[in-house]
């Protein structure tokens, strides 16, 4: 049957995130750190509000544009934590999770053969997001030399003229990266100078370890220019309910509510009520999870230190991303024989792009006792190689 399928369906690259992930399910007795999937549950208190939510029948449709509720909600938090001002009735709307935010702001900006500037590494989504809608992908490469931040001038260097798409993600996936304001305004000005449109996926906002998050949009001229997105998967723990929003301006946004309303209809119902009590009421279950993943990401960079590889330290997300390359192996061998050898399941830097070679991401969204597990091994499968070249 492939022959009735689109060249783009057939030469897309499966994500290499879900790769490792399907292997390691193979593997008995694995210890994974390949997927950023909290190990708590979700706040009871937001689940209990869509448990009450479907025993009062509320399994209808909801708006297009999501809950009405939902939305002034989120403009007030928005306002009170993040600086940021959107109208809940034309500039916000709720998506399921932020990566259909992502997929949508392509498909609603990009003319075949537009240029969409991604750093590298980064979420493999972003990417093929781009190549489904037609762009040309131009990767600005980041490094451990500047924690992964990205630089104006590597910004210059893969930018030409036909490019109307800059992709940010602080705190970034795969590397924990974050950016502090000031690193932020060189970008802001690129952005501003060359007439491009950001989508600032700021999933991981929540989740910093080394100070105050600065939201693009709050940035000199930024606010029209950028889509921000956003979502309750990694900071509440709500990967499965799968609830994200967006929030621009209003051309912008009606443009991506328009592609929403015949794809998708509306995120589920009871997700969205799950949200809103999570933004009533869910902030001290979220900080008590801020604060454990901040325990473990210090066991682990240490950890990762301790057995000979060298480690940035990430302030923010839930993944370190170790440099491998002591070791005498590339990222794919590095993954494929610490799961064979010793059955711990990381995600090979390259699955995120070309300048993830030499490192692996591994994610600490898991378990004290499995980390330090996951660490021993690990260290017996690296001092084995360091110590034999």
């Amino acid at each position: 049957m492939k022959q009735y399928l689109s060249p783009l369906a057939f030469n897309l690259k499966p994500s290499g995130i879900r790769k490792f992930f399907d292997l390691a399910a193979t593997v008995e007795g694995v210890i994974s750190l390949g997927v950023g999937e909290p190990d708590f549950a979700t706040p009871w208190v937001m689940t209990e509000a869509a448990i009450f939510s479907l025993e009062q029948g509320q399994t209808m449709y909801t708006s297009n544009a999501g809950l009405i509720e939902l939305r002034r909600e989120l403009s007030k938090y928005m306002a009170k934590h993040q600086g940021l001002s959107y109208n809940a009735d034309q500039e916000i709307f709720i998506t399921v999770g932020a990566s259909e935010a992502i997929d949508l702001a392509m498909r609603a900006l990009i003319v075949p053969g537009d240029g969409v500037l991604i750093p590298d590494p980064s979420f493999v989504a972003y990417a093929a997001c781009a190549e489904i809608s037609g762009a040309e992908v131009h990767y600005v490469t980041t490094s451990a030399e500047h924690d992964f931040r990205l630089q104006v001038e590597d910004l210059q260097m893969a930018y030409t003229p036909n490019c109307k798409i800059l992709v940010l993600s602080y705190p970034n996936n795969p590397t924990g990266a974050v950016m502090t304001r000031e690193e932020l305004l060189p970008i802001a000005r690129f952005a501003s100078e060359n007439d491009l449109i950001v989508i600032s996926d700021e999933i991981y906002s929540d989740l910093n370890y080394g100070g105050e998050h600065t939201p693009f949009a709050t940035l000199p001229y930024m606010r029209n220019r950028t889509l921000h997105v956003s979502g309750f998967s990694k900071a509440y723990a709500m990967t499965g309910w799968r609830i994200g929003y967006v929030a621009g301006h209003p051309d912008l946004i009606q443009a991506m509510l328009k592609i929403h309303q015949y794809t998708i209809m509306c995120a589920p119902i009871m997700a969205q009520v799950a949200a809103l009590e999570g933004l009533k009421s869910g902030e001290t279950a979220k900080q008590e999870m801020v604060m454990e993943y901040d325990r473990r990401r210090r066991i682990m960079v240490h950890g990762l230190r301790e057995m000979g590889l060298t480690c940035f330290e990430p302030l923010g997300a839930f993944y370190v991303f170790p440099d491998i390359t002591a070791t005498g192996l590339n990222s794919e061998a590095f993954a494929e024989q610490l799961l064979k050898e010793e059955k711990v399941a990381v995600v090979p830097g390259t699955a995120f792009g070309p300048a993830g070679e030499g490192h692996v991401r591994c994610s600490y969204a898991y378990s004290t006792q499995q980390l330090q597990e996951a660490l021993t091994r690990m260290s017996r499968f690296v001092k084995k190689r360091i110590n034999c070249k």
